[in-house]
């Protein structure tokens, strides 16, 4: 599916449509991204066509020069002379959750795959042009850690093209704002691990045993990136279980109802391991493409393959341990390893080479 991006070069005028105009399509992209478990990102433009990064099976194509090319039918191809893009250490607002070197990781040949698609190239990342193209705009990350490690990877590749005197990181209750003042430009990360309402929504108290969302409530969140230029949304992990308890009413309500619901099974077998159910991926492309005939148009582009082949690349005991480990973790590494996140520069910094691929088609 291919789709057209607005014919402007250095800027899009933000959306002048009011929220309440368009909550009931965001309404039906949320409870896409959320029961189909998605790593994606979102582009609003002018004309609210949607462009999204996504777990999906789809041969998404991007037009260069007169021809097709299908980004996500590649190799990784190992190449020390031009990679990493940034160096670790030296990233001014690196999380020690995703530090692998600072915390003792001694092989690094990890930070030096390159992704080469089959019939072209990717365009190297340039920060000054990109930070040049989001001149006064917003991109906003929001969704769980997942989409944070993605939210570290792009700041990373970007900040080093600002002086310091000129860029800053702020963060106020669950949004965290990295700006480059010179250009007018912020690249923000929402936490909101379940994107609709929950009560997992704390920014740094949210490890509870039992999660519960709320039904059709978006607008808590919604409100703090309505106005973003670029969506970058993720809610893959915490869909992860067998139940989910749903809340109809309000948390602060006596009266409301619960009920636990069935999760759908995302355990396949097979290339696509056990993190990837292709049969609701293909659910998600007959449901975006009924969203389109209601005028949101969203664009599906396939990331999971690729980061499949990188098991490698997650930090493993390579991170900081935010509780005291017991004398029987530090027995068996493997209860206390993460095998969900991703060390940087790694992984997430392809995804990121992806969207910025689109961003300059």
């Amino acid at each position: 599916m291919n789709h057209q991006m607005p014919k402007h070069k250095n800027q899009i005028v933000p959306n002048p449509k009011p929220w309440g105009s368009i909550r009931s399509s965001l309404h039906s992209l949320i409870a896409v991204l959320v029961a189909t478990l998605l790593v994606g990102t979102v582009y609003l433009t002018q004309e609210y066509a949607v462009q999204f990064l996504e777990d999906s099976t789809s041969s998404t194509v991007v037009r260069t020069t007169g021809y097709s090319c299908n980004l996500f039918s590649g190799k990784w191809v190992f190449d020390n002379q031009s990679y990493p893009l940034y160096k670790g250490l030296q990233c001014t607002y690196m999380s020690d959750q995703l530090a692998c070197e600072k915390f003792g990781r001694k092989d690094l040949s990890f930070q030096n795959w390159r992704w080469q698609p089959h019939q072209c190239n990717l365009s190297r990342f340039n920060a000054t042009a990109l930070l040049e193209r989001l001149r006064n705009k917003r991109v906003v990350y929001v969704g769980d850690s997942l989409n944070r490690n993605q939210w570290v990877s792009m700041v990373c590749l970007i900040e080093s093209a600002v002086p310091a005197e000129h860029k800053s990181m702020h963060t106020n209750g669950s949004l965290t704002t990295f700006k480059a003042t010179e250009y007018n430009a912020t690249v923000e990360f929402y936490w909101a691990p379940l994107l609709v309402e929950s009560n997992s929504d704390h920014p740094v108290n949210h490890r509870i045993p039992e999660r519960i969302v709320r039904v059709q409530a978006i607008e808590k969140h919604a409100r703090h990136w309505s106005d973003a230029d670029f969506l970058v949304f993720n809610s893959y992990l915490w869909w992860r279980r067998s139940m989910m308890s749903v809340l109809w009413g309000s948390f602060e309500s006596s009266n409301g109802i619960y009920k636990d619901v069935k999760m759908p099974s995302i355990k396949v077998e097979g290339y696509w391991e056990n993190s990837s159910d292709l049969k609701m991926m293909r659910v998600v492309e007959n449901v975006l493409g009924e969203l389109k005939t209601r005028g949101l148009d969203v664009q599906m582009l396939n990331i999971t393959q690729l980061s499949q082949y990188r098991k490698e690349g997650h930090p493993s005991i390579y991170r900081k341990q935010w509780d005291v480990l017991t004398e029987e973790q530090l027995t068996n590494p493997s209860s206390f390893a993460d095998c969900i996140h991703w060390c940087l520069p790694g992984v997430p910094d392809v995804w990121n080479e992806l969207l910025y691929a689109y961003i300059f088609q």
